[in-house]
């Protein structure tokens, strides 16, 4: 299989790279908090983002806090789907949550109890996970929509794998993007986006506009904006490896 990242091994400096993590860089698990980063990864990242001139972003549905918790390391970051982004001079960008947030904690609480259900509460939106129960998919979607309707156009909801998450209206992965290529080290840079899931479609068609290169992990046959695919998250880490590795 070609690799679809190989232009970055000959020309770093003329490419920005933006990663999704849950799925893309890492493997999803049953839980939110049950995903394991493999060993070395932050180091890859760092690596590759020094031979990018600082041009690397994550652009992740996770909370900023917990991406530097996690990795260790600090990058460019537009986290919750853009609704916090962090720009290359660490200036942090945030949206004021509009009001109701209490009210659907409070309805979606009870779900907590649910054998196979977990309530994720980022702070400034709500999960509800049904990987671990995928019978109940169709009573979280129409709980989730049903709560939806009741808080008002502010909010709007993000359809994930095993996820429907409640979040303010507005923001895309693919808006952060954009934010970030008018900004310096991304200017001027061809966009690399690469994603697994739905919430990542927003940002390939800013790459493909672009000139860039459009990454799904995931099946081939999977519709998507994409225009190439890898297998899986290790594929990636892989490839990602030897362009950090590589020296010209």
């Amino acid at each position: 299989m070609t690799d679809p990242l190989a232009p970055l091994l000959e020309d770093p400096g003329a490419f920005a790279l933006f990663l999704d993590i849950d799925g893309c860089l890492i493997d999803l698990a049953p839980t939110p908090e049950g995903i394991t980063v493999p060993d070395g990864l932050p180091d890859t990242l760092a690596r590759l983002s020094d031979r990018l001139g600082g041009a690397l972003a994550l652009v992740t549905g996770r909370k900023l806090e917990w991406v530097d918790a996690t990795f260790g390391r600090t990058f460019p970051l537009a986290g919750l789907h853009g609704f916090q982004r962090r720009r290359a001079d660490g200036r942090v960008r945030e949206v004021t949550v509009p009001p109701g947030l209490d009210r659907v904690r409070a309805q979606v609480a009870p779900f907590a109890d649910i054998p196979g259900l977990v309530v994720e509460d980022k702070g400034l939106a709500i999960g509800l996970h049904y990987r671990q129960a995928p019978e109940r998919m169709e009573e979280v979607k129409a709980t989730m929509t049903a709560i939806a309707a009741g808080i008002g156009p502010e909010w709007e909801l993000q359809f994930g794998k095993g996820v429907v998450e409640l979040r303010p209206a507005g923001a895309t992965k693919g808006g952060a993007v954009t934010a970030f290529l008018n900004e310096a080290p991304f200017a001027g840079r061809r966009p690399v986006t690469i994603g697994d899931d739905v919430t990542d479609e927003t940002m390939f068609p800013v790459a493909n506009n672009r000139g860039g290169l459009s990454i799904r992990i995931a099946d081939p046959s999977e519709p998507t904006a994409a225009r190439a695919h890898l297998p899986s998250p290790a594929a990636l880490r892989a490839s990602l490896e030897r362009i950090a590795q590589w020296d010209a």
